[in-house]
């Protein structure tokens, strides 16, 4: 009984740790990009998202990126940018975990981060299109997008690798009981 209370407590510490991780360097590593309509917001939330994702598996990359950045949306005035936020950003967050839990290696890694791309780039498209009631106005912020996920890609990929020789990835992280 005490190991699993160990192991809930351990769990709860990682989840609010990449929780903040997401939401700190969404927060305060961001810049606007000039090229789109909607601010072109660009930032590195998704670095510790990804590399969380693919070293502790779906369920903490879900909660680290939905929640992580749902609370930068609400905290820096986004609030109807929030709920579709929680559910793209935490359907990468899976999506990414649950890839790489079954696959190991660096072409699964390329593979999650490309299907994290494609999600995002609907899930916003769509979002956009809901709110502006524009369907081709959400156009413009996909180069925001590609930029984003592909220079958080340049810099998960190479400290990655160093990362998975230092930290343990135990059973529960992944999510396997």
């Amino acid at each position: 009984m005490k190991q699993q209370s160990f192991n809930q407590t351990k769990q709860l510490v990682y989840a609010a740790l990449g929780i903040a991780l997401v939401f700190v360097c969404t927060v305060f590593v961001n810049i606007r990009l000039p090229i789109a309509s909607n601010g072109g917001l660009v930032h590195l939330g998704n670095v510790p998202l990804f590399i969380i994702a693919i070293l502790y598996g779906r369920r903490f990359g879900a909660l680290a990126g939905g929640i992580g950045m749902a609370l930068f949306d609400v905290v820096g005035g986004w609030f109807l940018w929030a709920p579709f936020t929680l559910v793209i950003v935490g359907l990468m967050g899976y999506t990414i975990g649950a890839i790489c839990e079954k696959h190991r290696t660096l072409p699964a890694y390329v593979l999650a981060l490309a299907a994290a791309c494609l999600i995002k780039v609907v899930g916003y498209y769509g979002a956009e299109g809901i709110i502006y009631g524009n369907w081709l106005a959400p156009m413009a912020s996909i180069p925001g997008n590609l930029v984003q996920i592909g220079v958080a890609a340049v810099i998960v990929l190479p400290v990655l690798a160093k990362l998975r020789k230092n930290v343990p990835v135990s059973s529960w992280a992944r999510g396997h009981k």
